[in-house]
C-alpha cells in the first residue's frame, strides 16, 4: 500500500517512520527540498517532493500541516487523487477542518493523534510516537465507512489506541485537556517573566526544576500552533479560559482572605479528580 503524507514535520515524520518500518512505500511531500532530501537521508519516506502530484499514487493520504494550511492544501490535491484514494488529517481542531474539507473529498477522514514533544521539523520525528497514545477518529454520518476502518486500522498499527467521537465533541474536550492548558501554561511563563526585579527573575531562572518544567512546556512550544488552536477552537477556548479564570479567582480569594480551611479544601478536591483523568 502507498502512503502519502504532507507535510513531513514531526507527525508527518514520526508516522512516515513507523509505516515504512512495517512495510508500506512512503511518499511525502514537503515546500521545501530540504526537508525532503533530510527526509529520504533518515529513512522517513521512500521518495519525496515538493510537487504535491506525488500524491496521485497514494492510497491514503496524511495532511501533517498547520491548521490553517490543511483546506487549502486538499483544494490543491484533489485533482491528483483517484475516486478511491482515502484524505485523513490530524489537526488538533476537528469541527471547522471537516466541515471545509468533507465537500472537498467525500474519503475524508478527520484524525487527530494524540501525541508529540516541544520539538518540530523532520529532525523531531521519532519512531513509536504513537504506541500507547490516544488516536481520535472524527467522522460524520457521511463519511464512508471503508474509510473510517481504513483510517483506524492504520491508527492500530502505529499502535494507538483508537478513539471514535464526533467532531464538536472532540473540540470541547480538547480544549479542556490540550488548549486551556496551553494557554495556562503560555501565561505561566509571561507572569513570572513580568517579574519587575530582574535579579529575581535571573534567580527564578536558576531555581526552575521539574515542577515548572512540566507545567510550562506546552506554553513554550510552537507559537503557531497555540494561534491556531485559539483561532479554530475559539469559541470552545473562551468558554473554557473564562472557567478557568472563575476558579483562579475563587483561589485568590480564599488567599487574600487566609482562608486555609477553604484553600485545603479545594486541593483536597482537585487531588481528589486528577486520579480521573486517563494520564
Amino acid at each position: 500500500m502507498n502512503i502519502g503524507i504532507v507535510g513531513l514535520g514531526l507527525i508527518g515524520g514520526s508516522i512516515g517512520l513507523d509505516l515504512r518500518s512495517r512495510g508500506f512505500n512512503i511518499l511525502g511531500v514537503s515546500s521545501r527540498q530540504q526537508t525532503c532530501d533530510r527526509a529520504q537521508a533518515r529513512g522517513v519516506v521512500n521518495e519525496a517532493s515538493i510537487h504535491l502530484s506525488l500524491m496521485a499514487a497514494a492510497d491514503v493520504v496524511f495532511i501533517c500541516t498547520p491548521l490553517g494550511s490543511i483546506e487549502p492544501i486538499v483544494r490543491e490535491l484533489v485533482p491528483y487523487l483517484s475516486p478511491d484514494t482515502i484524505v485523513t488529517d490530524v489537526g488538533s481542531v476537528k469541527t471547522p477542518i471537516v466541515q471545509a474539507v468533507s465537500p472537498l473529498w467525500p474519503n475524508f477522514v478527520g484524525g487527530h493523534p494524540m501525541a508529540g514533544t516541544a520539538e518540530s521539523g523532520i529532525e523531531a520525528a521519532v519512531p513509536d510516537l504513537f504506541v500507547g497514545r490516544l488516536y481520535v477518529v472524527t467522522p460524520t454520518a457521511q463519511t464512508p465507512t471503508l474509510a473510517v476502518d481504513k483510517v483506524e486500522e492504520i491508527a492500530r498499527l502505529l499502535g494507538a489506541k483508537v478513539y471514535r467521537c464526533e467532531p464538536i465533541e472532540h473540540d470541547r474536550a480538547v480544549a479542556w485537556i490540550s488548549h486551556l492548558p496551553l494557554m495556562a501554561s503560555a501565561t505561566l511563563v509571561a507572569a513570572c517573566d513580568r517579574e519587575g526585579d530582574r535579579d529575581i527573575v535571573n534567580l527564578a531562572q536558576h531555581l526552575a526544576s521539574s515542577g515548572f518544567r512540566d507545567t510550562s512546556r506546552v506554553g513554550g512550544g510552537n507559537p503557531e500552533l497555540g494561534v491556531m488552536v485559539a483561532k479554530y477552537n475559539r469559541e470552545e477556548l473562551l468558554r473554557s479560559l473564562s472557567i478557568y479564570r472563575d476558579s483562579l479567582d475563587e483561589f485568590i480569594t480564599d488567599i487574600e482572605a487566609q482562608n486555609w480551611q477553604a484553600l485545603e479544601h479545594k486541593l483536597k478536591l482537585t487531588q481528589q479528580a486528577r486520579q480521573n483523568y486517563k494520564l
